[in-house]
């Protein structure tokens, strides 16, 4: 099994349980040990300020809300991160359109190469 992520820190923003808990199983078989998870755009900026991550995944669209705050957030500390998304649509007024997406559901081998592609950079 590949373990890309072992070692690492992993942020992930997502405000649908069973969405999440379907990742936080990907990550633990990846190697991930240490995922820390935010439902809200609060929540996020909270741990951003409070906590260093290696990357994170950030899904767009938070109860109705865009989540782009969190995405500012997160290159302003230069963590490098992919959206997740069940919708095409990232935003492409987004400044941070040019980031990798990740489409609803995608399968493990994606979610592993994505992550080890941004951490590689």
């Amino acid at each position: 099994m590949n373990k890309s992520m072992a070692g690492r820190s992993i942020l992930v923003v997502e405000d649908e349980m069973m969405v999440l808990m379907t990742i936080e199983g990907m990550l633990e078989d990846l190697g991930c040990e240490d995922v820390t998870v935010a439902a809200t755009i609060e929540q996020a900026l909270a741990l951003i300020a409070a906590q260093s991550f290696d990357v994170a995944m950030l899904d767009v669209n938070l109860n109705g809300t865009k989540s782009y705050p969190v995405a500012d957030a997160l290159a302003a500390h230069a963590v490098p991160f992919v959206f997740s998304t069940g919708h095409c649509d990232v935003g492409a007024t987004s400044a941070h359109k040019h980031r990798p997406v990740l489409n609803k559901p995608f399968q493990h081998e994606k979610l592993g190469a994505t992550l080890s592609a941004l951490l590689a950079r």
